[in-house]
């Protein structure tokens, strides 16, 4: 049996004219052809196929099928209601999905985070051994230059010379100290974070940038604006500092002086003035004998560094300094430590002794070294405090 079937879907134009598509779908060959026709009059008849009439637009040719399964013929019949409804219910049902997925979400806690593993300065030091630091060594002045006769008197009366098997990690260090802070190298970022989390007593890391650095002593919500002239030695020896055990509590006790309401400081700006006082020693040739004796550089200039912090502490703490102090006491403290490398070092050794047998722990760090100094601490320091003052006089 031949014949066509006809299906014609009705909508509504923009203006209220209807629309229609007719489609005859030929039995006998299994093709079908859509014939869209407006108000009745098929194509051709004063109406373009893909024009409109009246302004109204009409459907495009799609299959009977795909119309059924688009649920286009069944939202048709039921009117243009049902279909505003069935929109905005599955709205609502997709923002009820929505919500409940926020629900299941949990929050990820700062504490959660995993830190960076703390390094130790020994770490650092041989990131710095292992990298090529060529570019810094040739711009290091490790030593003054002298002529004339400031040059003969300093070789016939000034400190030894470093031996020249210690040459080659003094550069170590005045390289280090050309180094800048750099944010692509995790050593240095491991270095900052152990820093702040040693002093602070955090277990997660801190954002490299923002107004918490303040809070350890930085000037500014960046620690690398601070390491003008010590570089990133600066940050080793306040590594160091933080990181040996016989240290650390002198460390504590110099940061929560830092905090006192009155005699407030800035903790790492001031570390990094201590590196300044050892890097002018070294370079000045103060440590050559103590080098030359201990056959090192690196371990005797923060052994120093330290003996000049620890100086500096009891000076603040006892003599009830405050930062308006601060130009004097640098001064002091610099003039005295290079005058006095051996007893500064003695002071140092006799304090971290004290506390090995737990004196320390029961008594103040400013009272351990200045009761019962010695004599050559006591000459040393009266000579030292009235040439400090006198370079303060206009």
């Amino acid at each position: 049996m031949e014949g066509d079937v006809a299906v014609v879907v009705y909508s509504e134009g923009s203006k209220g004219f209807q629309q229609e598509c007719q489609q005859t779908e030929d039995l006998t060959n299994g093709h079908s052809k859509l014939t869209p026709v407006l108000n009745g009059l098929p194509p051709g008849n004063g109406v373009k196929e893909n024009g409109s009439a009246n302004g109204s637009s009409y459907l495009r040719s799609v299959p009977i099928s795909a119309l059924k399964q688009n649920g286009i013929l069944q939202s048709l019949a039921a009117g243009g209601e049902q279909t505003k409804a069935e929109e905005v219910n599955s709205e609502l049902e997709r923002a009820q999905q929505e919500w409940d997925a926020l629900e299941s979400i949990q929050p990820v806690l700062v504490e959660d985070l995993t830190p960076c593993a703390l390094i130790s300065f020994n770490e650092a030091l041989q990131h710095f051994q292992t990298t090529d630091l060529g570019d810094l060594l040739r711009n290091i002045q490790p030593t003054i230059r002298r002529t004339g006769l400031a040059a003969i008197t300093h070789f016939l009366f000034g400190p030894p010379r470093l031996h020249k098997e210690l040459v080659e990690e003094r550069d170590l260090v005045f390289a280090i100290a050309q180094c800048s802070l750099d944010n692509s190298q995790p050593v240095h970022m491991r270095v900052l974070q152990t820093i702040y989390r040693k002093l602070t007593c955090t277990r997660t890391d801190c954002p490299r940038y923002g107004p918490h650095w303040e809070n350890v002593g930085f000037q500014g919500t960046d620690p690398a604006t601070d390491l003008r002239g010590t570089g990133f030695l600066g940050l080793m020896h306040t590594l160091y500092l933080v990181m040996d055990p016989e240290t650390l509590p002198l460390a504590r006790d110099i940061y929560k002086l830092s905090q006192h309401p009155v005699q407030n400081f800035p903790f790492c700006v001031m570390s990094i003035n201590m590196t300044r006082i050892a890097l002018h020693a070294l370079r000045e040739e103060v440590l050559s004998k103590e080098c030359n004796r201990r056959q090192q550089v690196v371990g005797v200039l923060n052994d120093f560094y330290v003996a000049t912090f620890l100086h500096l502490y009891q000076l603040w703490k006892s003599e009830k300094k405050t930062i308006s102090d601060s130009g004097y006491v640098l001064k002091e403290v610099e003039l005295y430590a290079k005058k006095n490398p051996k007893q500064i070092l003695r002071r140092l050794e006799s304090f971290l002794q004290e506390r090995r047998v737990g004196i320390g722990h029961r008594t103040s760090p400013d009272t351990l070294s200045h009761s019962n100094p010695s004599p050559g601490d006591r000459e040393s320091r009266e000579e030292s405090i009235p040439e400090a003052r006198s370079d303060l006089v206009p």
